[in-house]
């Protein structure tokens, strides 16, 4: 019904930059909060950014100052700018979008395939 489909990820030096994006397509009525989590081996999937329908944006602790999540509504796509980039950043990140479809009474989340993100020299 719904595909949410990521690209940009990939390996950079620390301190450098990457940008993610992740555009949701299928039998969309409306979609509320769209944004980014993130997995390391041995860890729990960590939230990194969402932005929900309206101006605020919520970031975690991390990555607030280096990340900027943006979208683009007309095109159901999320972005996520990545600067200055640490090892510690190193992870597979998820795209989320919260979507009404044309076939429910409710909205479910939905998320993308995962892409690798490494930082290492």
């Amino acid at each position: 019904q719904v595909q949410l489909v990521e690209s940009g990820g990939g390996l950079v030096q620390p301190g450098g930059s990457l940008r993610l994006s992740c555009a949701a397509s299928g039998s969309i009525k409306s979609v509320y909060s769209m944004g980014w989590y993130r997995r390391t081996p041995g860890k729990q999937r960590e939230l990194v950014a969402v932005l929900p329908t309206g101006d605020n944006t919520y970031y975690a602790d991390s990555v607030k100052g280096r990340f900027t999540c943006s979208r683009d509504n007309a095109k159901n796509t999320v972005y996520l700018q990545m600067d200055s980039l640490k090892p510690e950043d190193t992870a597979v990140y998820y795209c989320n979008a919260v979507v009404l479809t044309l076939e429910s009474l409710y909205e479910y989340d939905y998320w993308g395939q995962g892409t690798q993100v490494t930082v290492s020299s």
